[in-house]
C-alpha cells in the first residue's frame, strides 16, 4: 500500500489514493504527496549494494565562479543571528508556542472557578483572586498569541482550513473576553454583589472564556496528536 503525507499538518495515509479531506486538518487531497522510500533504504536492499556505490560519483568541484555566486547567494540569503527570522525559527524549533499558551489556559480554570465562588459566598477576596488570574492571562497572552501566530505561518504554511478557522476564532474569543472581564473588574469591583441581570452576563463571559479555551485546546492537540 501506498503512503501520502499531509503537507500542512503532516498526517500519514496509507492507500492507493490520498483521500480526498484530512481527518486532521481539513487539507484537500492536493496537499498530500506520496512518501518514497529513502536512498539508504533502497541501499539496503539485497543486491543493491553494489549498484548503488558505481552510480554514487564524486561530484565534480565547481568552478570559482560558481562557487563565489554559490557563497554572495547564501550570504544575502542567510538570516543573521539575532534577526527576526532566526527569533521565529528558534520559536518553532524548540516549541514555545505549547509552552507559552500553557500559561493562559491553566489560569482561565481557576479565575472563573473563583469568580463563582465569590458570587456563592459573597466573599470579595475570591473575587480579587479571579481578577488577578485573569490579569495574569491577559499579560501572557500576546506571547501565546505571537507565538501561535508563528506557529501557523511557518509550520501549517498558514493554512486556513476548517479547523485553523476554529483555532482562530478560538482565541480571538479568548483574548475578547479576558479584556472585558478584567476592564469590568476595575469599573465595577462588586459586580458579583449586584443584581442578577448583571451578574448573570458577568458569569456567562467566564463560561464563554472558559469554553473558548476548551475548544482551542481541543483542536491544538488534534493537530498534534494526529487523532
Amino acid at each position: 500500500m501506498k503512503k501520502w503525507k499531509c503537507t500542512v499538518c503532516g498526517y500519514i495515509h496509507t492507500g492507493d489514493e490520498p483521500p480526498e479531506i484530512c481527518p486532521v486538518c481539513g487539507a484537500d487531497k492536493t496537499k498530500f504527496v506520496e512518501v518514497t522510500d529513502t536512498p539508504e533504504d533502497a541501499a539496503s536492499t539485497p543486491g543493491q549494494e553494489d549498484k548503488t556505490e558505481k552510480t554514487q560519483d564524486k561530484p565534480a568541484r565547481p568552478a570559482p565562479e560558481t562557487r563565489q555566486a554559490t557563497q554572495k547567494s547564501s550570504s544575502t540569503t542567510t538570516p543573521g543571528l539575532f534577526s527576526y527570522e532566526t527569533a521565529t525559527n528558534l520559536m518553532l524549533k524548540y516549541h514555545l508556542h505549547p509552552i507559552t499558551v500553557h500559561f493562559p489556559n491553566g489560569i482561565i480554570p481557576a479565575a472563573v472557578i473563583f469568580i463563582f465562588l465569590a458570587v456563592f459566598f459573597q466573599f470579595a477576596g475570591l473575587s480579587k483572586a479571579s481578577f488577578y488570574n485573569m490579569l495574569f492571562v491577559v499579560l501572557t497572552l500576546p506571547v501565546a498569541l505571537f507565538t501561535g501566530y508563528n506557529e501557523w505561518q511557518k509550520k501549517y504554511q498558514g493554512a486556513l482550513t476548517r479547523i485553523f478557522k476554529i483555532k482562530l476564532i478560538s482565541a480571538a474569543v479568548v483574548t475578547a473576553c479576558a479584556l472585558v472581564i478584567v476592564l469590568w473588574h476595575l469599573i465595577a469591583p462588586e459586580t458579583f454583589k449586584t443584581g442578577a441581570g448583571l451578574r448573570t452576563l458577568f458569569l456567562l463571559l467566564h463560561l464563554v472564556i472558559l469554553a473558548a479555551t476548551g475548544i482551542a485546546g481541543h483542536v491544538g492537540g488534534k493537530l498534534v496528536f494526529k487523532d
